[in-house]
């Protein structure tokens, strides 16, 4: 609720091949335009069955995370992530929570691995990660670790924050880039476990941000390999989340700058939870968190109502390439708009 980081990205789906056993190849590009189709037709059946027009939303079309007016807003911010007690201070705090939660729902998946580097051999994706205020921790616990953010200066600021750690060298580094150009580009021909990746994908305060979540979900899984976890902790889209994290927050005690969050992208676990399964994954497990304004602190509470996190594995390698293909295979029946 009061962490600001988020994930910026730009859709840059190329064209490119892609072959699944027992499936024939199929263009990404293809697929992302099929499933588009689909989005708009299963709406036109949901909320206007026996209506002519039906317009698919922007949020569905799209097929882009980005919100400019996001990305002006932490460009300004770029050189603050590493101030513990400016606007990314709640951000800095909630590390004693977030850090433990990845580190030992992998650990369950994974097991132990190297004594002293307990995320050892695993490759993680930190989606949006601003400065780098969650990519080091992880960084530091043994994993490889990739952040990306399309806000340049952030980049900056992380790149010269890891700098200067030695231990870090080899294990962190940073792109000034989108999960979708990340995704798009990695069908390019190259053999390292194909597009899939990812041992895991870290989204810490970062869906709240986006213009498209439908994207977002769809990417994530093409970037991990399968089995792999993804890590979401975000807001509730509850009459508390925006009491608490805009008014209060916000507004009265500005923590953090004024216009930081919109209620209206905040996603309750269980439209999160339906969007991911459509997607591929399997949620494992949801739980609350609570900030102390007071003390600056974290905890971990039975309530969602205001923010959670959330960890889900995924469980299908391409969950809408059959989808793409019945579509290709019935094009009569996706080309339209439904009428009475």
């Amino acid at each position: 609720m009061y962490a600001n980081k988020f994930g910026r990205l730009m859709l840059g789906l190329f064209s490119r091949k892609t072959t699944a056993a027992g499936r024939s190849a199929f263009s990404w590009t293809a697929v992302c335009k099929q499933r588009t189709l689909w989005l708009q037709r299963r709406a036109c059946l949901e909320t206007q069955p026996h209506t002519v027009p039906c317009h698919t939303s922007a949020r569905s079309a799209s097929q882009s995370t980005v919100d400019p007016d996001e990305v002006r807003r932490f460009q300004s911010l770029a050189g603050k992530w590493w101030d513990e007690r400016g606007e990314f201070a709640a951000l800095h705090a909630m590390n004693d929570l977030r850090v433990p939660f990845i580190r030992d729902n992998l650990l369950n998946v994974h097991g132990a691995r190297h004594p002293g580097k307990p995320l050892g051999g695993l490759r993680i994706l930190d989606v949006g990660c601003g400065g780098g205020l969650l990519t080091e921790p992880l960084g530091r616990l043994g994993a490889n670790m990739l952040g990306i953010d399309p806000v340049g200066n952030s980049i900056g600021t992380a790149q010269l924050h890891s700098s200067t750690d030695p231990d870090l060298c080899d294990r962190v580094c940073y792109r000034a880039c989108t999960l979708e150009e990340l995704s798009a580009e990695r069908e390019g021909g190259e053999e390292e476990q194909g597009t899939s990746q990812f041992d895991a994908v870290v989204a810490s305060e970062v869906v709240e941000h986006l213009a498209d979540l439908e994207t977002f979900a769809f990417c994530c899984n093409h970037v991990l390999k399968p089995g792999g976890s993804l890590f979401i902790t975000t807001i509730n889209k509850t009459n508390l989340s925006y009491a608490l994290g805009i008014v209060v927050a916000e507004q009265l005690l500005r923590i953090v700058p004024s216009g930081t969050h919109d209620w209206e992208k905040f996603i309750s676990p269980v439209e999160l939870e339906r969007l991911l399964e459509s997607n591929g994954f399997s949620v494992q497990s949801v739980q609350g968190m609570l900030y102390n304004p007071a003390s600056g602190a974290w905890s971990w509470t039975n309530s969602t109502a205001i923010n959670y996190a959330l960890h889900a594995v995924k469980v299908r390698e391409d969950p809408h390439a059959e989808q793409a293909e019945e579509i290709g295979s019935h094009p009569e029946d996706h080309t339209g708009v439904a009428h009475s």
